[in-house]
């Protein structure tokens, strides 16, 4: 091989093995899942992923430099954004995670049998029984992700105030919970929560960035 082809493969590879190293932390992938239920300060990122500021700011900053996520600045505030075709990425790598590593559905089988094994339901058949009227829908991740896109019809009743807000809640029908995905843990403490108050419940594994992939259009607003 010529010098200049070595020197262009080179080149090459390593600009693809900047998104590698980029993702090549638990905590920047989970920060990568949280933006994909919209745009979030540096603030409310570190927050939901129990991370410090200034840890959060360096892990955004690795992930910007690999040109993943993109940032804005308003007065004290920086808010981040997934990139274009990142959403994409991030599930087709958690889809690749899923099919050939048999250590993720191990851990997310010992987590929900000790919450009392909480199967979900299909997304196709819950859409219909919502638009016909014959399960509440209960959308428990905070109010701002809601507002940037839920399912049709789906009341907003985060999982801090659930307890306070049960008798809001038909208690003759079905009861569907969701949050942000098939590993968020918001839906499955919601579910636990109102079977033991009784209620016939059940959890929606998928989210927000499934449902546009697969074409469903969301509601935004209140």
């Amino acid at each position: 091989m010529a010098a200049s082809a070595r020197r262009y493969k080179d080149e090459v590879f390593e600009q693809f093995a900047r998104i590698g190293k980029a993702v090549g932390s638990p905590r920047r992938l989970e920060l990568l899942d949280l933006l994909c239920q919209g745009p979030r300060t540096v603030e409310v990122l570190a927050d939901r992923a129990g991370l410090s500021l200034a840890n959060a700011s360096q892990h955004l900053q690795v992930l910007r430099a690999a040109r993943l996520v993109e940032a804005e600045k308003s007065g004290p505030f920086v808010t981040y954004r997934l990139a274009d075709g990142v959403e994409g990425f991030y599930l087709g790598l958690r889809r690749l995670a899923e099919e050939r590593l048999a250590e993720v559905h191990a851990a997310s089988r010992a987590f929900l049998e000790e919450r009392g094994a909480m199967e979900s339901v299909d997304a196709t058949e819950l859409l219909q029984r919502a638009v016909a009227g014959g399960v509440t829908v209960l959308d428990v991740r905070p109010p701002e992700e809601y507002r940037a896109g839920h399912l049709p019809g789906a009341r907003s009743v985060p999982l801090s105030e659930l307890r306070a807000r049960l008798r809001e809640i038909p208690r003759d029908r079905d009861v569907v919970a969701y949050c942000r995905g098939p590993y968020c843990v918001l839906a499955v403490e919601a579910v636990r929560l109102l079977r033991e108050e009784g209620f016939a419940a059940h959890r929606l594994e998928s989210g927000p960035p499934e449902w546009r992939r697969a074409g469903v259009v969301l509601e935004s607003g209140r």
